[in-house]
């Protein structure tokens, strides 16, 4: 049940993303598109409230249960990241908006964007594992919690992986090709923070 849940959740977000965008632009409803983008969110809680009743309903703790928190984690940090990203293409697909300005690709400006997307990553982590403790403590003595542990074993891992990988960007910088430091001028500004 739980697994299915979690497909749904993330059909349901793309669903919903799709439909907010299409009627922002397409239909030029406005308010709609935020109502819409707004209920990505109530996902989450559904999720969440369905794997507390399933362990509630005395479900042996398994590794379902854990990438239920660990979807959550990654949403809680990175949903607003992505539906930001994702209007932003549709504003210039769809709408009359100039294109989103690309991430920084080289030197210290894609260093820093990097580092911004380590820190979401840390807190996706933190609410993973913060969720798999709660569920620790619900569970208690009464049930094996060696899945869940793993599973929080597994976001701290995930966290310091993409951690050594971005201190990569710092350590070796990727160095511009010769003629495109204009450009590269032009992508270290403050409109590639759209978190």
């Amino acid at each position: 049940m739980i697994v299915a849940l979690i497909i749904a959740c993330e059909v349901g977000f793309w669903v919903l993303l799709a439909l907010g965008l299409a009627v922002r632009y397409l239909l030029k409803w406005r308010r709609t598109s935020v109502v819409l983008l707004l209920c990505e969110p109530l996902l989450e809680l559904v999720l969440f409230v369905a794997t507390a009743i399933d362990l509630k309903n005395g479900a042996e703790p398994g590794w379902e249960h854990g990438v239920a928190a660990l979807y959550i984690g990654y949403t809680v940090a990175f949903g607003h990241y992505t539906i930001r990203w994702l209007d932003g293409h549709a504003a210039h697909r769809l709408g009359d908006a100039p294109p989103p300005p690309r991430p920084p690709r080289h030197g210290r400006a894609r260093a820093r964007h990097e580092t911004r997307l380590w820190l979401k990553a840390v807190y996706g982590g933190a609410v993973a594992l913060a969720l798999l403790q709660l569920a620790v403590w619900y569970v208690g003595d009464s049930g094996d919690i060696s899945s869940l542990r793993a599973f929080q074993w597994a976001a701290i891992r995930a966290a310091g992986i993409y951690g050594l990988i971005t201190l990569g960007y710092w350590i070796w910088p990727k160095k511009a090709p010769e003629g495109a430091e204009e450009e590269a001028g032009l992508t270290t500004g403050k409109e590639h923070i759209r978190s």
